[in-house]
């Protein structure tokens, strides 16, 4: 397995833990004020880096800037936009707001960033240059 599937496969798998706790709570609290945010960590962090990691599986990509990039945006702003977006609706610190607004914004552009940058690779993929 190369490195960026088996990085975005292990943070998927945190994803999908506190996803699943999140439910879990919610069910059991009878309350659903994580609703935005136990959606956003299971889509954006268990299920988008999971299929992106199973994408670095099958398609086998040579390792570039560009594939690094991709990981990396992808990963911060799973965690910016899903923890900013808990930070920001949820408050459960006494933050400022216009911090949380950043990490909840920044994430989400980081990850959109990512989505674009993905985009861009599958593109570019050639066989010919594949590591398998």
């Amino acid at each position: 397995m190369n490195k960026h599937s088996l990085l975005l496969l292990r943070f998927a798998g945190v994803f999908g833990v506190i996803g699943a706790i999140l439910g879990a709570h919610m069910a059991g609290a009878g309350s659903y004020a994580f609703r935005p945010v136990h959606a956003h960590i299971l889509v954006v962090g268990w299920l988008s880096l999971f299929a992106w990691s199973v994408y670095y599986k099958v398609f086998q990509t040579s390792e570039t800037l560009l594939t690094k990039i991709h990981v990396w945006t992808a990963i911060i702003g799973s965690i910016g936009l899903s923890g900013g977006m808990w930070l920001y609706m949820v408050k459960p610190f006494d933050l400022p707001e216009p911090l949380s607004l950043v990490l909840y914004i920044g994430g989400g552009v980081a990850l959109l960033v990512s989505f674009i940058i993905f985009f861009l690779i599958t593109l570019f993929y050639r066989e010919e240059e594949c590591n398998g």
